[in-house]
C-alpha cells in the first residue's frame, strides 16, 4: 500500500505542475479544467488506487482549488 500511496503523490506533483504551466486563460473554466483533469486521469491511471472517489474526481479536487474562476 505504500507504494502505491507514493505513485500518487507523485501523480499529484506531476499533474498540479503541469497545471501549472498552463497559460492563464487555459484554467480559467470549467470546461478547460475538466478536459485537463480528463486527460491526466487517463494518463495517470496506474497511479491511483481504486476508491469511491475516481482518479477524476480526485484531479478536480487537486485543481480546483488552483483555479482561476
Amino acid at each position: 500500500m505504500p507504494d502505491v500511496m507514493e505513485k500518487q503523490r507523485e501523480a499529484r506533483r506531476k499533474i498540479i505542475r503541469q497545471w501549472a504551466k498552463l497559460p492563464k486563460d487555459r484554467r480559467q473554466s470549467m470546461e478547460a479544467i475538466s478536459e485537463f483533469a480528463r486527460t491526466a486521469a487517463q494518463q495517470n491511471a496506474n497511479a491511483f488506487v481504486r476508491s469511491r472517489r475516481g482518479s477524476y474526481e480526485t484531479i478536480m479536487g487537486w485543481l480546483l482549488p488552483r483555479a482561476h474562476l
